[in-house]
């Protein structure tokens, strides 16, 4: 398999899901601006994200997927689907009584994700309560979804899982466009809209499941499937993952608590900001990490160190290469990025200039939000959750005592200053313990030639970093607002041409992108 292409693929899927979901906050964003209404749908959609990101996306796929592929490296096809089956099992029976418990529960999750609103705001937060209860049972799909996708990464089938997402993006647009006059609120429409999504996605995983000869036997006796082996190893290795997942889920709480009490709109900008950094996490960190986690977990369960820190290594630079460019487009170019895509109709030049800054101090962080994607699961292909947890921990105190400072100084932009911080020492502390010799592992050591690369990247860097600079300053993007495909063409020729400068002055300094071929 060639990483390289296989990296290709998976980011071209994604780059479309990421795409449509601009289109479809900026749908968002002209039909309902940043008020309350979009503050009570982006705090209700948080909650079972949250819990997918905790459970299914988190500790589940950190615990099931090496266990999956080393199980299948090693004892056959046959054995993984014995796995497959009693997961699925277990899996299905916990999501239909956690679903339950959260659509009876719903007053009491909202409270503890904006407590500020019961009193200040009661209508917002009688909507956020019913727009919980209609997309809460979204965590029972995507919960089937994440192992369907670990399913199919493990067999190296990766075009499903990143195509799927665009499928709730073009929901929620349909129920945007077309729904919101028949409900009242109309952002009810959306609550719809992401639970159709949800279902389309789970569907089209059963055809790529039956396709590689993995789809879950449902049929197997709870009994049998509560007493398989491979069960008690998910839920031994989901208990150090949930604590190390929960942490990051804690802060997120936390953020979302201090949020609601800040002035109105601070949850969308926040938002906003977040869809932006998505797109570039999405496309370099969460890629190269599902791309490579397979192979890596092979090299682990098969002691070759050597193929490890190659295929490590090969992760860390193409990162470096792509990430260190994309946040510096998006501290310099967050401006025209905010106008061109959200402002429009109710999103006003506030807005703007608020999502601005939360864009702004997000970017800093971004290549420490991609490098975790890429060191993470270093440590989970080793079957060492219990570092990665003791990291979060760190950083979740760290967080806290930067949001201390930052949110009375920044406001909404201080916290995201505290996460691009905590993202940042995240990947420090991971790439540290991944040098150190722990345990049974042997000590990551990366290839020679890592202070010339660092030369030549920041060189280009500069380099780019000047055009983006100069060019962005020359238009008032606010007042382009009545010639929306003026600024749009404007932008994208911005950006064209600072990729160039950047790649051009790459292979000036000697930096060859068909090294970064590798097959395994």
């Amino acid at each position: 398999m060639n990483l390289l292409k296989a990296a290709a693929t998976v980011s071209g899927f994604t780059f479309l899901s990421r795409v449509t979901g601009l289109v479809r906050d900026t749908l968002l964003a002209r039909t309902f601006g940043a008020g309350d209404s979009m503050d009570a749908f982006f705090v209700a959609f948080r909650i079972p994200n949250l819990l997918r990101r905790l459970f299914a996306e988190g500790a589940f796929s950190q615990a099931f997927v090496p266990l999956l592929g080393r199980i299948k490296s090693e004892q056959g096809d046959a054995a993984a689907q014995g796995v497959i089956d009693a997961i699925a099992v277990i899996l299905l029976w916990v999501l239909v009584l956690v679903s339950i418990v959260g659509v009876v529960g719903a007053p009491v999750l909202v409270w503890l994700m904006a407590s500020g609103w019961a009193q200040s705001k009661p209508a917002t937060f009688e909507t956020t309560v019913l727009l919980t209860r209609i997309m809460f049972p979204y965590i029972a799909c995507m919960s089937l979804v994440a192992m369907a996708s670990g399913v199919l990464n493990t067999w190296r089938h990766f075009v499903v899982p990143a195509f799927t997402p665009v499928l709730l993006n073009l929901c929620m647009i349909a129920a945007a466009w077309g729904l919101t006059p028949y409900f009242n609120p109309p952002i009810v429409a959306l609550a719809v809209g992401v639970m159709v999504g949800g279902l389309a996605q789970l569907a089209i995983q059963i055809p790529a499941l039956k396709r590689v000869g993995a789809l879950p036997r449902l049929s197997t006796p709870f009994k049998t499937a509560w007493r398989h082996e491979g069960t008690r190893s998910v839920l031994k290795n989901m208990a150090p993952a949930l604590l190390g997942v929960g942490v990051a889920q804690i802060a997120l709480l936390i953020n979302t608590q201090i949020a609601s009490h800040l002035v109105s709109g601070s949850v969308s900008w926040l938002s906003f900001a977040d869809r932006l950094m998505e797109f570039p996490t999405a496309l370099l960190g969460v890629a190269l990490g599902t791309v490579l986690m397979p192979s890596l977990t092979k090299a682990a369960a098969s002691d070759d160190q050597s193929q490890f820190n190659a295929l490590l290594d090969w992760g860390l630079r193409l990162t470096c290469l792509l990430a260190l460019p994309a946040a510096a487009a998006l501290v310099l170019l967050a401006q025209p990025l905010v106008a061109v895509l959200f402002h429009y109709g109710k999103f006003t030049a506030h807005d703007v200039a608020m999502t601005q800054a939360a864009v702004a101090t997000y970017a800093v962080g971004l290549i420490g939000f991609s490098l975790i994607k890429i060191l993470a699961p270093a440590f989970y292909a080793q079957q060492n959750i219990k570092t990665p947890v003791k990291i979060a921990i760190a950083v979740l105190v760290v967080g806290q005592i930067a949001n201390v400072f930052t949110v009375p100084w920044l406001g909404h932009a201080g916290l995201a200053l505290s996460i691009s911080m905590g993202a940042l020492l995240n990947a420090v502390l991971l790439y540290w313990g991944l040098r150190r010799k722990t345990g049974g592992e042997a000590r990551f050591t990366a290839k020679a030639g890592w202070l010339k690369y660092t030369a030549q990247l920041l060189f280009a860097l500069l380099g780019m970093a000047a055009w983006l600079w100069w060019s962005a300053a020359q238009l008032n993007w606010l007042a382009l607002q009545a010639t929306p495909w003026l600024r749009v063409s404007y932008l994208l020729g911005i950006c064209a041409l600072g990729a160039g400068i950047y790649f051009a002055l790459l292979a000036l300094c000697g930096v060859k992108l068909k090294a970064f071929a590798r097959r395994v």
